[in-house]
């Protein structure tokens, strides 16, 4: 999942670079000469009373333990953005583990709706989401995936369009079901023939390639 560039600046890195350029002011301020503070004083107020050294000493050190906590809850933010964003080798990993775990997978219809359309637009693509968020491995999101079913719906094939948060990759998904056979099973509550119930068997064929659908 090739889309264009997000020219954003997402709310966090924008807090970031915030509380990076308030710990460089804070900073400055404290590299303020003293002598240059009491003049400030004496032009603003002259009735004003002298501040001590040690007032200076204190509000360098408050001024710096400011700053300390400006940078260090920016690189928090900056973390928690990497850890909610996916990078493109991240969803390239995951879409072909994904691919490769829904290929060649089956499940049983309802013996009732035998030969139904598959829903590709619901159960099946929240399918599709899940897989690939399980193969993103240990690094990244675990959310922010979504496939979106693209062309004309068919009952038994389908086409994603896949794409995560944070990631400029795009891949499309393409899914054939066919029908398998069946599966004789018994119907719970039953006995003899009557308990005798076949189960239709769907197999699908998962393939995906880089770009857009």
């Amino acid at each position: 999942m090739l889309q264009k560039g997000r020219p954003h600046v997402s709310e966090l890195t924008g807090l970031a670079i915030f509380l990076f350029v308030l710990a460089a002011l804070l900073v400055l301020m404290a590299c303020v000469k003293a002598d240059r503070v009491r003049s400030w004083r004496e032009v603003l107020n002259p009735s004003a009373p002298d501040l001590p050294d040690a007032a200076f000493v204190v509000g360098r050190a408050v001024l710096i333990l400011m700053a300390a906590v400006c940078v260090v809850v920016g690189f928090q933010g900056l973390a928690v953005q990497d850890d909610g964003e996916w990078s493109d080798d991240e969803l390239t990993s995951a879409v072909e583990g994904a691919t490769q775990a829904l290929d060649g997978s089956f499940t049983y219809g309802d013996p009732l709706k035998d030969g139904a359309p598959a829903d590709f637009d619901g159960e099946y693509a929240r399918k599709v989401e899940q897989e690939v968020v399980e193969h993103g491995g240990g690094d990244a999101p675990q959310m922010g995936v979504a496939a979106t079913s693209v062309g004309p719906a068919m009952s038994d094939q389908g086409e994603y369009r896949i794409t995560a948060d944070g990631a400029d990759a795009v891949f499309c998904m393409d899914v054939k079901r066919t029908h398998d056979g069946y599966i004789e099973t018994v119907a719970p509550g039953l006995s003899g023939d009557a308990a005798a119930v076949m189960l239709p068997k769907y197999t699908f064929a998962v393939s995906s390639r880089p770009g857009d659908c």
